[in-house]
């Protein structure tokens, strides 16, 4: 495990929560939520899982710096700026697009996390490999952490989403959003025989299904019973309508929990419309996974006005 402090702070295993969904009801399905965003105050969610052994491999190497990539309002920026601060390693974001003239608060929350910015045009961000080569870092001190997080040992600490689950009822479905499929492949992974995992794409395109496919190849993971749909994204990443906009609204007035409008608010609209349309059969146990996401809230409300309340 890591060898400094602060990893008793997380759970491992966070609540589960029942989600009383009278549609659901009505059709003899279960619905819980997984709990993942209370992993921890400050670091949670899938950003969490897929962070955690790229953290131990970081020490296990003796690097002390971490250094990864992302845009402007990136949630994986804000983990990392939290795990170094939390851990103790120095930090550098590789921003892409121009410096602005001010920063964001997801920006701003990073550096005064101590995290270093290097901004960089669009074009330059596109291929990092080259990119790397022009940079001003200390490559020998740091740990370089991929766009999103998702690498091998980002699909291992995913895994862990479903085998540090002890809920005692069985499930048939695991719900997860996907941005870059590495939470979804992870989970893909740990299903037992008789689970499915169905991830809900925020891109628009149907592309998700491919790249998933290639992470649990190059891992030489063998390939379960899942799928991927793609009727949910709402017009793309970060798009959204007012629809979506009320759900959020909705589902807090009535969970008293918060949904973050690029992912978790997606997967479960998707979940409920799917239930209402009788995708899903009768006596199913689904299991929702909220990878957190909450702290791209205020950015969000900052760039289209205060649309959801925090």
């Amino acid at each position: 495990m890591l060898e400094f402090t602060g990893l008793a702070a997380f759970q491992e295993d966070p609540p589960v929560v029942e989600i009383d969904l009278t549609s659901a009801q009505e059709a003899g399905i279960r619905l819980f939520l997984k709990r993942e965003d209370e992993i921890h105050s400050r670091l949670s969610g899938n950003k969490w899982r897929k962070l955690k052994y790229n953290l131990i491999q970081a020490r296990k190497e003796n690097k002390n710096a971490l250094l990864t990539f992302g845009g402007a309002f990136s949630n994986h920026i804000a983990a990392v700026a939290e795990a170094g601060d939390i851990f103790n390693f120095k930090t550098t974001g590789i921003i892409r697009g121009e410096e602005p003239s001010q920063l964001n608060q997801t920006l701003l929350k990073a550096q005064e996390l101590g995290m270093k910015f290097i901004f960089v045009s669009r074009t330059a961000y596109r291929n990092k490999t080259s990119l790397l080569a022009t940079l001003d870092f200390d490559e020998l001190d740091s740990y370089v952490i991929p766009e999103g997080g998702t690498n091998a040992l980002a699909l291992k600490g995913c895994r862990e989403i479903i085998n540090h689950c002890n809920f005692e009822m069985p499930i048939d479905f695991w719900c997860v959003a996907c941005g870059t499929g590495g939470t979804a492949a992870g989970m893909i992974s740990a299903l037992k025989p008789n689970e499915k995992a169905i991830g809900f794409s925020v891109l628009k395109g149907n592309f998700m299904e491919q790249e998933i496919r290639d992470l649990l190849a190059n891992e030489n993971i063998e390939d379960k019973q899942w799928q991927v749909n793609n009727d949910y994204h709402f017009g793309g990443y970060a798009k959204f309508t007012d629809e979506l906009i009320d759900f959020i609204n909705d589902f807090k007035q009535k969970y008293k929990i918060s949904l973050d409008p690029i992912y978790t608010s997606k997967l479960l609209y998707g979940v409920f419309d799917l239930v209402e349309k009788g995708y899903f059969p009768k006596g199913s146990n689904i299991m929702i996974v909220h990878t957190g996401g909450q702290q791209g809230i205020s950015g969000f409300n900052e760039r289209f006005g205060n649309l959801i309340p925090e």
